[in-house]
């Protein structure tokens, strides 16, 4: 699932579960919603995110080149190493400024994969 929330200043996407092949129905409509918004900044959540892959990377790179275009930044909170790894792995890890020390709430656990990596 991926929820919307927008300030004066920023769109604040987060993700929950996974965003995969099997999300990709949402996707078209989310650029265009946070494209018409124009925003400067967009934050990307990915603290109850569970699973990324390639399809959820190209998602998340049109979104950061979209705000890109228009002069803004994607930051990217709460992404654990595997979710960072495939990013870099697409050559577009650079495309986002990465928030160092976000901490979750409670009752957004990061994905069970980081404990296991770090």
């Amino acid at each position: 699932m991926i929820e919307l929330s927008t300030t004066a200043t920023a769109v604040v996407l987060v993700v929950s579960g996974d965003l995969d092949l099997s999300a990709r129905h949402e996707f078209p409509e989310i650029v265009a919603r946070v494209s018409g918004l124009r925003r400067q900044l967009l934050v990307v959540d990915l603290c109850r995110a569970t699973f990324l892959d390639s399809t959820g990377a190209a998602f998340l790179i049109s979104l950061a080149d979209a705000t890109s275009r228009r002069g803004g930044v994607t930051s990217l909170r709460g992404g654990d190493d595997r979710t960072l790894y495939v990013l870099e792995v697409c050559g577009a890890l650079d495309m986002f400024r990465l928030v160092d020390g976000h901490r979750c709430e409670p009752d957004q656990a990061p994905s069970p994969w980081a404990a296991s990596l770090r």
